[in-house]
């Protein structure tokens, strides 16, 4: 068992769904089903973690509000250390509208709320001194934190012996590169999506992506694709994985299980296929139900589900 702190963004997810059009302005629409669920990439990818049996502390900030104590207590029932967690006077906790079409596709509307308020004096060395991997949640969504201040801590926890990991999410500024920058040299496993590895690094084709963010001493660069499975790079190895074929209710928290399942295939050893196949598993088993963890099974039950779509069980 492996101890991993996640530092990044506490988000309470209302989600609905199916919603496939908006009413007319000032008028009401029914949607069949609507729900509130903890989310944000701290959350989420702790949660997973979690389940696939691994020891998880998460750090970041929410309001002193109802969702707040939401936030906290869902981190709680799932047996997770909120040690790291602070209230923040200033912003109410951040939350995100979640619209989820009939194919699963989502659409956002995010409030940053709390998010904003985490710094690096928030985070002690006591959180990352015990842990394997130290991994940034959500980067791009914490501005008071993005940046020099994520290079400083991601740069103490290799001091103290952590490996570092980074997942980004959408730059609604448009700074991508200069925002993550001085970051980059600090992190050991670079995960992030086709879209915003692209945005970020100019690149289209999947190699020169990974190389690019491989030339600032990144060890291993994975590239979410949704339903095209996933790329991942070392200086060995650049392998495609392919995807599972699932029928998506809800996309929230894909990406999220995708790290939480890398980073367990990592920690274990696993070779670079079996810790993409593992992933990708994770990410499929996510959109089978309703909100960002709900789908998300325990290892031996995503080994199963790779097992049954495979027919076959290499995996350790």
């Amino acid at each position: 068992m492996n101890e991993i702190t996640c530092i990044g963004i506490l988000v309470a997810d209302l989600v609905g769904r199916p919603i496939d059009r908006f009413p007319e302005k000032g008028k009401l629409m029914l949607v069949p089903e609507m729900e509130l669920h903890a989310g944000g990439c701290a959350h989420n990818t702790g949660v997973d973690l979690k389940k696939l049996g691994e020891e998880v502390k998460v750090v970041g900030k929410v309001g002193r509000d109802g969702l707040g104590e939401f936030m906290i207590n869902s981190l709680r029932v799932h047996g997770i250390d909120t040690g790291g967690i602070s209230e923040d006077d200033e912003h109410h906790t951040s939350a995100t509208m979640v619209i989820v079409d009939g194919q699963g596709e989502r659409t956002f509307l995010h409030y940053p709320g709390a998010n904003r308020g985490l710094r690096e004096k928030d985070i002690e060395d006591s959180f990352l001194s015990s842990s394997q991997i130290v991994h940034i949640a959500g980067s791009f969504l914490m501005p008071g934190f993005d940046g020099e201040e994520t290079a400083r801590v991601l740069e103490r926890a290799k001091n103290l012996g952590a490996l570092t990991s980074l997942d980004t999410a959408w730059d609604d500024t448009g700074k991508w590169l200069s925002t993550i920058e001085p970051a980059l040299p600090y992190i050991d496993i670079f995960l992030s999506n086709r879209d915003e590895a692209h945005h970020i690094s100019g690149k289209t084709n999947l190699p020169d992506m990974a190389r690019f963010f491989m030339d600032y001493g990144i060890k291993v660069v994975a590239i979410k694709m949704g339903e095209e499975g996933s790329f991942i790079m070392t200086e060995e190895e650049k392998i495609l994985v392919p995807p599972f074929s699932v029928v998506a209710v809800d996309g929230t928290g894909a990406g999220d299980a995708f790290c939480a399942g890398f980073l367990v295939g990592y920690l274990r050893g696993w070779d670079l296929y079996e810790t993409g196949r593992f992933a990708n598993a994770c990410g499929a088993m996510c959109v089978r139900k309703m909100g960002a963890t709900e789908g998300v099974g325990s290892l031996e039950e995503t080994l199963a589900f790779i097992e049954q779509a495979e027919g076959k069980g290499k995996h350790r």
